[in-house]
């Protein structure tokens, strides 16, 4: 019997009083793009952070890391308390957050007060984008929803590259004397912008049964992320010292306490951070274990790509940015047709997604073997449109799958374990495909590292693509 998301009696309607406009979605995805582009804008900006402040690699690598790890460790606490005092209470906060920590890092006298500001950073961004999607979730239904996600996958894939792009354009324009903190600074204009329009427009939500944070959960969870994240992003840069092994010796011990706890909250009918609960929905289930594979691919190719054609192929920060451009136009046209071709097709655009991008991904690896170090828009554009187009027709569609069956009551909840899935993902992608690209490099060189990594991402394209067979035919 053919399995259908949509046939689940799970999710509540929202009343007219919380109905999300068209502005108040606009604001929302805004928000949304923050945090995802300030994720990637660094990558071509950190050799000139380096040269400004001084700064050594293992501290550089902390720039990118100490973001990235607040932000997946506070994220499933930021949907929490979303849904325990109001989503849109918490979006303001942490959109204000974000605007101040942004200045903070533009400010950064040196490299440790600029790590500092990111990790405050990060955590802002872990308190304003749950509260993106639960409110979508919440506030939506029907038609609209599936076009609100549909949206959502689109400004999520497009900031990610978009991020790299921009962060090379403002690098290289260098206003006003600002050089790379203008990276940073450009967020507090959007974020004034954003908090006006979300006044006005986004409605307020939240769970009609709200539930206590789970104090020993958070901090297990915490410490779980923690032990796997902080050796793996900081391990190459310092050389691989004893505290990385005896931090991802601890990760299973502190998930498995983790899931210990939770369990057993959840058997005494309290209120567990992650309710274990949750993942008896299939589809959230399915959609996260693809999550998976698919972002670690996707950061790990955007941080590869972007050292590679700055020190392999001598590219500067605007034409290593740019060449990704292709990719950036055809995955936003994609996901705007991705909706129609998933109320036609199902779920089965993900499989041929799978095959796109990993045929995008051998035009990449082709054009690296023939025309290297020669690299740019031109011979990189049939792989990009190709890849962008396959990338497309598969993260918008995982999304609704993860949060179709999420009851509303839920949603912050389901948002923060989606998000902090995607997130950790980012990190591990930089820090897997990112170190194997780096340590092959002095042996094999540049171009053949590159093209390993490929393949290697390839695989996990491949992961992909399987793993789609299992999703629900038809999505809500």
């Amino acid at each position: 019997m053919t399995e259908t998301v949509a046939s689940r009696p799970v999710r509540s309607r929202p009343g007219p009083s919380a109905a999300l406009s068209g502005a108040g979605l606009f604001t929302v995805l805004l928000a949304a793009a923050l945090p995802l582009v300030d994720f990637f804008i660094v990558n071509v900006a950190l050799p000139t952070i380096g040269r400004d402040l001084h700064a050594g690699e293992s501290v550089l690598e902390l720039v990118v890391a100490g973001y990235g790890v607040a932000y997946a460790v506070l994220l499933v606490l930021g949907g929490r308390l979303g849904d325990l005092f109001g989503r849109r209470r918490f979006f303001l906060g942490g959109m204000a957050a974000f605007g101040l920590t942004s200045l903070a890092c533009g400010l950064a006298p040196d490299a440790w007060s600029l790590v500092a500001a990111r990790v405050a950073q990060g955590a802002a961004s872990a308190a304003m984008l749950p509260q993106v999607l639960a409110t979508i979730q919440a506030a939506t239904s029907g038609a609209r929803r599936a076009k609100a996600m549909g949206l959502y996958g689109a400004t999520a894939g497009l900031s990610m590259v978009a991020g790299q792009i921009l962060g090379g354009l403002l690098v290289a324009a260098d206003l006003w004397g600002t050089g790379w903190r203008l990276v940073f600074l450009v967020n507090v204009p959007v974020v004034l912008l954003g908090l006006v329009l979300a006044a006005r427009t986004v409605p307020e939500t939240r769970s009609q049964a709200p539930e206590p944070v789970d104090g020993p959960g958070t901090v297990l969870l915490a410490v779980a992320l923690l032990a796997l994240l902080a050796p793996l992003t900081e391990g190459r840069a310092a050389g691989w010292p004893l505290w990385t092994w005896l931090s991802l010796a601890v990760f299973p011990l502190a998930a498995g306490a983790f899931y210990a706890v939770e369990r057993r909250a959840d058997r005494r009918g309290r209120t567990p951070l992650v309710p274990p609960s949750l993942f008896e929905l299939v589809s959230l289930r399915r959609g996260l274990v693809m999550i998976l594979p698919f972002s670690i691919g996707f950061s790990g190719f955007m941080f590869v790509v972007a050292v590679a054609l700055q020190r392999g192929a001598g590219l500067g920060p605007v034409p290593a940015g740019l060449a990704l451009a292709p990719l950036a136009v055809v995955f936003f046209f994609t996901s705007l047709a991705g909706p129609r071709l998933v109320a036609r097709y199902g779920t089965r655009v993900v499989g041929a997604g799978a095959v796109l991008q990993g045929i995008g991904l051998g035009l990449i690896g082709l054009a690296a073997w023939r025309s290297w170090p020669d690299l740019g828009v031109v011979s990189l554009l049939p792989g990009g449109a190709v890849a962008g187009a396959g990338q497309a027709l598969q993260l918008p569609v995982i999304y609704r799958v993860v949060l179709s069956e999420v009851p509303a009551g839920r949603a912050g909840v389901g948002s923060g374990v989606m998000s902090t899935t995607q997130q950790a993902s980012l990190a591990l992608g930089v820090a897997t495909l990112g170190t194997l690209f780096l340590s092959l490099t002095p042996h094999l060189g540049m171009r053949d590292a590159l093209l390993v990594t490929l393949g290697v991402q390839g695989v996990g394209v491949v992961v992909t693509g399987v793993l789609s067979l299992r999703l629900p035919r038809v999505v809500g």
